[in-house]
């Protein structure tokens, strides 16, 4: 990606989180992947860390409409995904037609491999080893993540092996953000 891309999708979520009255901390900690398929609108994921604890994380998502974060799960972390503001459709995949999971608290059987919509204020919880992908069903979505601790470097196992969980930089124009993959 070119850092003038990344610079307008990080103004492009700030802005968001702003209109929507959800206030980051001072020097947030930005993330961005395009899944290293150079295609961030259509595989892309806006992330800001807010709490980086040895227990557990918190973070605030931006995404597109249709802007997919590719099917992957995790072998250690317990997360929940909040559908914070528009509308956010899920994906559980797997051969079994259904899982069981808690959307909202409530135990209930996810059909597979067809999406599912979270309204805003909606979460699902995902138990390590659950596949999923997700994506803005509105013209965009802002999602909340609470989770066990975070290791991106070594708890991200992608469907598809050519994944890059870390989009590479084109330095078109400086940074206006640090992202957390920036050199210190």
């Amino acid at each position: 990606m070119k850092r003038s891309e990344i610079n307008a999708a990080l103004r492009e979520a700030a802005e968001a989180f702003r209109r929507h009255h959800w206030f980051l901390p001072p020097d947030p900690r930005w993330d961005l992947t395009d899944f290293g398929r150079g295609e961030f609108s259509t595989y892309g994921l806006v992330l800001v860390n807010l709490a980086e604890q040895p227990e557990y994380c918190e973070k605030l998502m931006y995404c597109r409409k249709n802007q997919v974060t590719l099917s992957h799960h995790h072998r250690s972390k317990k997360e929940d995904i909040i559908c914070r503001w528009g509308r956010l459709a899920v994906e559980l995949k797997s051969n079994d037609p259904a899982i069981r999971a808690q959307v909202n608290g409530q135990w209930r059987d996810i059909p597979c491999n067809v999406p599912f919509l979270l309204e805003a204020g909606e979460r699902i919880t995902l138990t390590p080893g659950i596949r999923h992908a997700f994506w803005a069903d509105s013209d965009y979505a802002i999602l909340g993540e609470v989770s066990t601790a975070n290791d991106d470097a070594h708890d991200n196992f992608f469907d598809a092996p050519d994944i890059a969980r870390f989009a590479d930089i084109e330095e078109d124009e400086p940074a206006e953000f640090k992202l957390v993959s920036d050199p210190s």
